[in-house]
């Protein structure tokens, strides 16, 4: 039996380590047993670093740290096919399952119901009118204008287009305005088979309809029905429709530009009606241009004939006879309201079916109609009086704790004038904004430029003419009447609306400034020419009646601005439409608005606008008179009612803004007259059921201090040829004699007799003031407003009366004020 065991000298090998020839598997000497070691120890090294190197590669592939949160490529891979699978499977399932409807409700719309506060019916905005034409009627230019405009390669892109949705999503959600990314098959599909609503269930519907409809109509067929189904404003479904609505043809007769104008429509119809809208009319005649430049960029139209087209005026409004009276103006403005806030756009509340309960408090409504009917419609007579012809008039009343609009006057009747006269942005707001530059004086604590504080009684010159100081624009205005005041007090400025102060204290206050507060008091930072200049204290922004009476309304609420409303509640079938809350902000301080209300007491009391006092409770307001006589404004307040009147002139045949000279048989018309006694019935009536409320004011330190040194107007001294032609001469003060200068505020009045003298500050308002030297003996009575004053040398003798021979009326005051 052999023996297995190596022979003496031999080393083991281990069966695991591979054969080499530094460890050969042969005898060798017994020397070599070292090399034998040496071997040993590489192999155990080789291995190693094989083991090393096989672990650093499994570690590489493990990630650490914040890479264990990402998923791989695999898993990113894997998702993607599993997302486009269901989003196939929803796509194939979406398209099985969604049917094309019949038409909806909408295609045959319903009519609005407005109610007034109190839950009785205001008006319903009417029928529908739809005709349905074939295309063959339509000519081809008027459906190239359609496509130019909304959609340029209809008849080359599929009945959806995922990129272009996508576009306008991003667009809506980074501010850009809010956009479709609608195919003309998608609106149709909006159009005629569901309807407006902005949800996602319905777009989801219209992306598979519009699909469907793409595969099984023609591109014909789906072009008539959006024509035949859009909404283009005046109540008009279809291009027939608004063909008649606004040139007063058939479809068939429509020329290019006027195809363009229709097809401008439906991107905004309300806001690009350029008669019943006229402030959009730019933005209305850059979409008319865009629809034409892109018929030129798709060859359906040569640059020749571009350059040739001008734009189509469209005709009249003819509202529905249900809307006549001034229910037409109210539904209007409510419309208007509900689409600039964007709680439905107009498309949505063309479709109908909604019940809108607004603000307009019926009694109040019937008050404002009665008292312009009474104190001036009444009056009119354009048959003998030219001038009568051009007269228009626009009000709204809001109650300043709520903003709520209680009542608002539009125009004599909307089925014959059709521009609200409440909401139109024409005419120039002129001296009525003067109030808004001394609040933003006290807001501001701005102070003259010789470094006095601004107060109620900070002394102003009050010359006519002359330069505004502190401005590189040369600018000095002319005083209503070419009358120079000499050094007044801002108070005594108010009352007399002189137009240097108030262009001096803007610069003094800053320009800019002036601007904010007024924007913060709620008007438009939009109001076309609200331009930050000297003039902009004359008024020349042209606001409408309803954005100066917003802003009253903060002044009246002291400081507190709240937007207005017309709405209580909007509801349809069982839902009730979101209207968006209004938050009541701080605009200016409290003793901001009270000073500036403490001053217009006093233009109610004494200064231009005393036709108000027959209101019968304390009020505060402001008269204003546009250039070239073309308005004239009264804005005013009680502690619980802000009311602005305004009497405009526009010629009916031309739509040109007309001055009133002559209109009601009076030379000039101005904001203290008709304006002011409209004011006074309405208030009267509508705080019937209230007893008078004093103002509760918390004034800025300074507004407390007797009146300043006496005023001494310097009469006009009238250069040859320096007015316009045609235009009246208006009347020429004279210096007052026995009125509020010498018998009156002045000598026997406010100063000597009255407020300073035996008045306010030496004899008190009893002893020596209002009794004895004052108001009665030296004051008011025997040598102020009654002997020398209103009465005797005032308003009677030498005042409304007499002309010009002392009296409160035409001696110290001027017939009204004026920007020029």
């Amino acid at each position: 039996m052999s023996d297995p065991s190596p022979p003496p000298g031999w080393t083991p090998r281990d069966p695991d380590t591979p054969h080499t020839p530094d460890a050969p598997d042969t005898p060798g000497p017994a020397g070599s047993a070292e090399d034998a070691k040496k071997a040993e120890r590489t192999d155990r090294t080789d291995r190693t670093d094989k083991q090393r190197a096989k672990a650093a590669k499994k570690a590489k592939r493990k990630r650490t740290g914040w890479r264990r949160a990402l998923p791989t490529w695999r898993m990113v891979l894997g998702g993607l096919l599993l997302i486009a699978l269901l989003g196939g499977g929803a796509l194939v399932a979406g398209y099985l399952l969604v049917d094309i409807p019949p038409a909806n409700a909408a295609a045959v719309a319903q009519s609005n119901l407005y109610l007034y506060s109190d839950g009785t019916q205001l008006a319903r905005d009417g029928e529908v009118n739809r005709v349905n034409v074939p295309l063959s009627q339509i000519p081809r230019t008027v459906q190239e204008a359609v496509l130019a405009a909304e959609d340029r390669d209809f008849h080359s892109e599929r009945a959806v287009d995922p990129a272009a949705m996508l576009r306008a999503a991003w667009n809506t959600a980074t501010g850009k305005g809010t956009q479709s990314g609608s195919t003309i098959t998608q609106q149709y599909v909006k159009n005629y088979y569901l309807g407006q609503e902005q949800t996602i269930k319905r777009k989801v519907k219209e992306f598979f309809i519009a699909i469907k409809l793409g595969r099984e109509k023609s591109k014909d067929y789906i072009l008539e029905g959006y024509l035949n189904t859009s909404y283009f404003g005046r109540n008009a479904y279809g291009i027939q429709a608004a063909s008649q609505a606004y040139y007063g043809k058939d479809v068939g007769t429509l020329d290019t530009a006027e195809g363009a104008y229709l097809a401008t429509l439906l991107n905004s119809p309300s806001a690009f009606d350029v008669v019943s809208h006229p402030q959009g009319r730019a933005r209305a005649l850059a979409r008319w241009n865009y629809v034409l430049d892109g018929m030129v960029k798709k060859g359906w139209m040569t640059p020749a004939e571009r350059a040739a087209t001008r734009f189509p005026e469209p005709g009249k409004v003819r509202p529905a006879a249900g809307l006549s009276g001034q229910r037409g103006y109210l539904v209007e403005a409510i419309k208007d309201y509900i689409v600039e806030n964007k709680i439905l756009d107009d498309k949505t509340l063309a479709e109908g079916g909604y019940r809108i309960t607004t603000t307009i408090d019926k009694s109040r409504q019937t008050a404002i109609v009665d008292a312009v009917n009474d104190k001036m419609v009444s009056k009119l007579d354009p048959e003998k009086r030219k001038a009568d012809r051009v007269v228009r008039t626009g009000a709204v009343s809001i109650d300043p704790a709520t903003g709520k609009v209680v009542a608002m006057y539009g125009g004599i009747d909307y089925t014959k004038q059709f521009v609200n006269n409440a909401t139109r942005h024409d005419f120039q707001v002129a001296s009525t904004f003067k109030p808004f530059v001394f609040a933003s004086a006290v807001q501001n604590n701005s102070r003259t430029q010789d470094g006095r504080t601004i107060t109620p009684f900070t002394i102003y010159n009050g010359d006519n003419k002359r330069r505004v100081v502190g401005t590189r624009i040369p600018y000095a205005p002319e005083n209503e009447g070419q009358i120079s005041y000499g050094n007044i007090t801002v108070n005594t400025a108010t009352d007399l609306s002189v137009n240097a102060v108030f262009a001096q204290m803007v610069v003094d206050v800053g320009t800019d400034k002036v601007k904010q507060t007024a924007i913060a008091l709620g008007v438009p930072e939009s109001t076309p020419n609200f331009d930050a200049g000297p003039a902009m204290a004359l008024g020349t922004m042209q606001a409408s009646v309803l954005d100066m009476t917003q802003a009253y309304a903060t002044l009246a609420d002291h400081g507190r601005h709240t937007p207005h409303t017309f709405l209580e509640k909007i509801t349809k079938a069982d839902d009730t439409v979101p209207i968006p809350h209004r938050e009541p902000t701080q605009a200016v301080s409290r003793e901001a608005a009270d000073t500036t209300t403490s001053m217009l007491v006093s233009v109610v009391d004494n200064g231009t606008g005393t036709a108000a006092l027959a209101a019968g409770h304390p009020a505060a307001g402001k008269t204003g008179t546009g250039e070239l006589d073309r308005s004239a404004w009264f804005a005013a307040y009680t502690p619980d009612l802000v009311t602005v009147v305004s009497m405009m002139g526009q010629d009916p045949d031309t739509g040109s803004l007309e001055s009133l000279y002559g209109a009601l048989g009076e030379a000039r018309i101005g904001g203290g007259g008709y304006p002011a006694r409209i004011w006074a019935q309405y208030t009267k009536t509508a705080l019937a059921d209230s007893d008078p409320e004093d103002f509760d004011l918390e004034l800025m330190p300074g507004a407390n201090l007797p009146p300043a040194p006496p005023v001494n107007p310097t009469p006009p001294e009238e250069t040859p040829g320096e007015r316009p032609s045609g235009r009246p001469d208006r009347p020429t003060p004279t210096p007052p004699t026995g009125g509020q200068t010498n018998g009156g505020q002045d000598t026997g009045g406010q100063n000597n007799g009255g407020q300073t003298n035996g008045g306010q500050t030496n004899g008190g308002q009893t002893t020596g003031g209002q009794t004895t030297g004052g108001q009665t003996t030296g004051g008011q009575t025997n040598g102020g407003q009654t002997n020398g004053g209103q009465t005797t040398g005032g308003q009677n003798d030498g005042g409304a009366t007499g002309g010009n021979r002392g009296g409160a009326t035409e001696g110290l005051r001027p017939p009204a004020d004026l920007v020029e």
